[in-house]
């Protein structure tokens, strides 16, 4: 029988040729979908599993709290002296606990090779009995235990001793004015592509206590810039150290402002494992994934699988007359209705398999494009053989029952006595059924539309919001000691090249992060009162605030004329001081200000600007004259003449900073850099809504073709009586045109009410606008309408004598 179901399936594909293209390319398109997704989400559901402990290991975090209980920073990292201090206090919990710090992209160099690496961390000496990275060369318990010692990964390696041994030999280090000789101790494989963050090398962090002094180390509470993992004991549970850290904190930070540590500092634990897809703090080593992206390109790709087997259900219900007859005959020979559902099942897995053969092809041809697009290095052979067939054999089983399931029950219903009688078997019932799924069908496709919209409204709100400060021209680059020091005279000669308007430098820049904060005191109604929330402070030259054209909104800007200026002047933004309680920015000016030391007078207010991404609300800031502290320089360049200028700018400081590459960026580009994540969301939304919108017109080209052969007599008729073609197209198309419309007005609200969940994580967003509705339902209707009077005008247009020759 099976051989039977096979050669009759094969006969109805052959036979009907139309249809069972229009179902194999629907169902190809919407496997193929399933499976580039369930291969990315595979990949980020992966992440840092291939350690042998992974599901021991944790990534400590420190969260600070106001007075009122809010978060003001949660940091992905902590303090150097936490490390130490929980690895003795929880000595029965934990086994391991391991620092890790980033060392700021130094300029490594080996003879004539010279790379500025980002990919260099400092590490303690534990750290390959926590993390299963695998050696090549050398021994990973002693790998980083001595002064100088640093492990390579096999890339990093080739890059400096291509046809060399490395072992042993020495690699420059050259950072902040700080020069050192590291012996390579070992070579590690490369970074896995599914690890949270990416590295080219590791320096033994004895080193780094070395270069600053272990014991100021270990007491600096404020440089927050140590990522820390802890390895549990096989048997402990993360519970049992959470519930003994407030007392912890308590007992090593003492109190703040009278209370104790632990009600405004927190310490969070987090799996490994769960880094990369929930972690999204205000530090992170690298920028994250997002679990809701993994939901929404799943959900999307379900979708479109969906439609595709609505498809085969409406075209297979469709041409149930066909089958009929022989419904009839078979019933009539002896077979039970069970072994009917048998052979239709067998067809529809049949014509699944098909598609999923198809599918694969087009997966192959996809996935370099889907690979650039995403930055991932998805392929199947970096998939687990168990997981893929698994995945192949669930998809093409259930889309083949999925979609096989309702027209083999509804064929096999028909009774023989009826269908050998040609009496007619469409009831207005199942017309209703396959009347909803088109519905359906088109209601996912304007979704997915609007969706388009909606986030494409989005990106470009953000990058073109007035971010209250002059984002245009301005170029970004490295300082240094040396930089900071001769300032003046950089400055002076800069200023002199046509092309440079202004030159400024700062500990940060506009869309960078606001990570830097000290506590102090403030002056209001006569008396000095405790800043009881966060303050984030920017050390900044005489000039930072006019280069940017930050508005003044009482007060003054600092003066080069000024000693005082230098060490005991404060000016903050508006967000401030209404956190702070003045009923006025004039109130504020001359006030007593206290901050990280420093004693002075608040000289000035400036109006609020975005510092940081439109993802972030604006934090009070305080700008103070730096003593040291200045990581950049930001040049401000004239209109169009960009290129002049960082032609001048790289021959400069390739004397400036003799040795490393010449490095910049623009603040507007960085911005805009920034929402990198959502311009790759509306893409693929984009994407997946045109093979949505595809798949459901296919359904729908087979269906308006499949009307229209059934109706041909029909219209040979109306068009006897005197119909003319425009009439025919109308009361054919209108039927059709009626399902879309329906699907529109129950995607608007729905769509509407998703989208406005979406636009409510940002603390800046744009307005849902009518237009961006109407333009996807527009666009929806249109497909629909030209697909389906494609084939109702060839048949209006048709010669009634050949459809009415055999009446």
């Amino acid at each position: 029988m099976i051989r039977n179901y096979l050669k009759i399936a094969l006969r109805n594909i052959l036979g009907q040729k139309v249809y069972s293209t229009i179902n194999i390319l629907g169902l190809a398109v919407g496997m193929a979908a399933t499976i580039l997704i369930s291969l990315y989400v595979q990949h980020e559901l992966s992440y840092d599993e291939y350690h042998t402990k992974s599901d021991r290991i944790y990534r400590a975090s420190r969260e600070w709290l106001n007075a009122n209980g809010e978060s003001s920073l949660h940091l992905g990292h902590l303090a150097p002296p936490f490390g130490p201090f929980l690895a003795t206090d929880f000595d029965g919990i934990l086994e391991e606990v391991v620092r890790i710090n980033s060392g700021y992209g130094p300029l490594m160099s080996y003879n004539d090779k010279k790379f500025e690496e980002d990919g260099f961390f400092w590490a303690e000496g534990n750290l390959f009995h926590v993390f299963s990275w695998k050696f090549i060369e050398g021994d990973p318990k002693t790998a980083l235990t001595e002064p100088n010692a640093i492990v390579l990964t096999q890339s990093a390696a080739d890059r400096y001793f291509s046809g060399e041994d490395p072992m042993g030999k020495s690699i420059t280090f050259n950072n902040f004015g700080t020069e050192v000789d590291f012996k390579i101790t070992g070579i590690i494989q490369d970074s896995p592509p599914n690890s949270h963050f990416q590295f080219s090398m590791f320096a033994s962090f004895v080193t780094l206590e070395n270069f600053f002094g272990r014991e100021n180390m270990m007491q600096n509470w404020g440089s927050n810039n140590y990522a820390t993992y802890l390895l549990l004991e096989e048997g402990k549970s993360i519970e049992e150290l959470e519930s003994q850290i407030p007392a912890f904190i308590d007992k090593h930070l003492g109190e703040h402002g009278g209370e104790p540590a632990s009600t405004t500092n927190k310490l969070h634990f987090m799996p490994l494992t769960d880094i990369h897809l929930h972690s999204h703090l205000d530090s992170e080593i690298e920028a994250n994934s997002d679990i809701k992206y993994v939901y929404t390109y799943t959900i999307i790709a379900v979708f479109i699988l969906i439609i595709a087997c609505i498809n085969f259900m409406n075209l297979s219900t469709a041409r149930s007359m066909k089958r009929a007859k022989e419904v009839g005959v078979r019933k009539v020979m002896g077979a039970f209705r069970s072994s009917l559902i048998r052979q239709f099942i067998t067809e529809s897995v049949l014509i699944a398999s098909i598609s999923a053969i198809l599918s694969l092809g087009l997966v192959v041809l996809v996935l370099p494009w889907f690979n650039d697009f995403s930055g991932k290095q998805l392929s199947f052979t970096t998939v687990d053989p168990l997981f893929f067939a698994a995945l192949m054999v669930g998809v093409v089983l259930a889309v083949g029952f999925l979609a096989g399931s309702y027209p083999a029950f509804f064929l096999s219903s028909f009774a023989p006595v009826k269908v050998l009688k040609g009496s007619k078997l469409n009831s207005h019932k199942k017309l209703n059924l396959r009347s909803a799924l088109v519905v359906f069908q088109f209601f996912i496709s304007i979704c997915l539309l609007i969706g388009v919209g909606v986030i494409n409204d989005q990106i470009e709100y953000m990058k073109t919001k007035d971010l209250g400060f002059n984002k245009e021209n301005m170029v970004v680059l490295p300082s240094n000691n040396e930089i900071h020091a001769n300032f003046e005279l950089i400055r002076n000669r800069l200023m002199e090249q046509p092309s440079i308007e202004d030159v400024t430098f700062s500990s940060r820049v506009p869309s960078g992060r606001l990570l830097d904060s000290q506590g102090g005191e403030f002056e209001i109604d006569g008396e000095m009162k405790r800043i009881d929330f966060r303050v984030a402070d920017i050390h900044v030259d005489h000039s930072y605030l006019k280069t940017l054209d930050v508005k003044f909104l009482a007060g003054r800007n600092f003066d080069h004329k000024l000693a005082s200026d230098s060490s005991e002047a404060f000016i903050l933004n508006k967000a401030a001081i209404e956190a702070l309680g003045y009923s006025s920015m004039e109130e504020a000016i001359d006030k007593k200000f206290n901050y990280g030391g420093r004693n002075g007078y608040i000289i000035g207010v400036v109006d609020d600007f975005h510092f940081e991404s439109l993802k972030q609300e604006i934090a009070p800031i305080v700008f103070v004259v730096t003593q040291g502290r200045a990581r950049f320089v930001i040049v401000k360049v004239k209109d169009g003449q960009e290129d002049e200028a960082v032609a001048y700018l790289k021959e400069e400081w390739t004397h400036l900073r003799e040795g490393f590459p010449f490095d910049y960026y623009t603040i507007g580009d960085r911005f805009n850099s920034q929402y990198e994540a959502e311009e790759k969301l509306g893409e693929l939304v984009n994407y997946f809504s045109f093979l949505a919108i595809f798949v459901a017109i296919l359904g729908l080209f087979g269906l308006s073709s499949f009307s229209v052969e059934q109706n041909l007599k029909e219209i040979g008729i109306r068009k006897v009586l005197g119909a003319s073609v425009k009439q025919v197209v109308y009361m054919f198309t209108k039927r059709f045109a009626l399902l879309v419309i329906i699907g529109i007005a129950i995607a608007i609200p729905v769509s509407y009410y998703g989208m406005d969940q979406w636009l409510a994580e940002f603390p800046y967003a744009t307005d849902l606008e009518p237009v961006t509705f109407i333009i996807g339902s527009v666009v929806a209707l249109a497909f629909a309408l030209i697909t389906v009077s494609f084939e109702i005008v060839r048949g209006a247009v048709s010669n009634p004598v050949n459809t009415l020759r055999n009446e």
